[in-house]
């Protein structure tokens, strides 16, 4: 009972954290740290919650949840009865939702990334017959549409793609800050970020505290592509790029694309952080924060080693 009891307050540790996560704003002074910690909770959470359904219903065997399933498949493929496996309607129930929820968390985080994985494919397929290479802007494919359009294609054969509204709407610096903000996007591989947060929403789409995670985590990824891309180029000129875009109406981003404006309804808060932009989160912090992930990280698969 100490491991479920352990787990089980590690879970409604992570639901407080991310329920309180949610309403911080030191995180936009260091999204990178902030996302870091996104992760850790949504990891820590899944493997907490359903570690103590398993761990309370496998507690017969009295050697941690890995060994305790080892045992019950053992068990369940020979056919035979295990007088140390679970007993009573509690035991056996927590098995099956423990079993369930598990099964569903890893499924839709799988079926999530099939489908970005297959629209990606055939946006790509798209490009190779719709879009052009432009001298002025290599390395970029331009679609011939009249709205603003820009966003990354993000994989290993990833595209940056812009529109032909989107390159008479902006000037040379400006086309140069929304280019580098979307190379940000390709190179840290933000795609990998939100994947798993859009997965949970998939499977809690009830849950009010995961859509707000997903809307923060997705704030949070375009904010750290602007700090990537302010490195490179003027953060007025990004911002003015992002008002631009706002007032011109852009086309929306394509399914398993990331854009420069999603989420839509952020910009302003992004605006006002690259023009006014606050302190910089102490070393120290930032530092504790990601110590803080890491071990939070850790603490679950340990649990489910530690014997009953």
């Amino acid at each position: 009972m100490i491991t479920a009891a352990a787990l089980a307050f590690l879970a409604s540790v992570c639901a407080v954290g991310a329920w309180r996560l949610v309403r911080a704003r030191w995180t936009y002074r260091a999204p990178h740290v902030a996302i870091v910690l996104w992760q850790s909770l949504g990891v820590t959470w899944g493997l907490a919650g359903t570690g103590a359904l398993l761990a309370y219903a496998l507690e017969p065997y009295g050697r941690g949840v890995l060994h305790g399933l080892g045992a019950f498949a053992a068990s369940a493929v020979e056919g035979g009865y295990d007088p140390r496996g679970p007993y009573g309607l509690p035991q056996i129930f927590a098995l099956i939702a423990g079993l369930s929820v598990l099964t569903v968390l890893v499924v839709v985080l799988l079926t999530a990334g099939l489908q970005t994985f297959r629209a990606r494919r055939r946006h790509r397929t798209l490009l190779s017959l719709i879009a052009r290479k432009d001298p002025g802007v290599p390395g970029v494919h331009v679609v011939d549409h009249p709205g603003a359009a820009a966003y990354c294609v993000p994989g290993l054969r990833s595209q940056v793609v812009v529109s032909e509204g989107a390159l008479k709407l902006l000037s040379p610096d400006e086309l140069h800050a929304v280019l580098a903000h979307e190379v940000a996007h390709v190179r840290e591989r933000h795609d990998l970020v939100l994947l798993p947060f859009a997965a949970l929403r998939r499977a809690l789409p009830w849950s009010r505290t995961v859509r707000d995670a997903q809307h923060e985590v997705a704030l949070l990824v375009e904010m750290a592509a602007d700090d990537a891309a302010r490195r490179s180029c003027s953060p007025r000129r990004l911002a003015t790029a992002l008002l631009r875009f706002g007032t011109a109406g852009a086309v929306p981003t394509p399914h398993g694309a990331l854009g420069a404006l999603s989420p839509s309804s952020a910009v302003m808060a992004r605006v006002q952080r690259l023009v006014s932009p606050g302190p910089r989160l102490p070393r120290r912090v930032r530092y504790g924060v990601v110590v803080f992930s890491v071990t939070l990280t850790a603490s679950a698969p340990l649990l489910w080693l530690v014997p009953h």
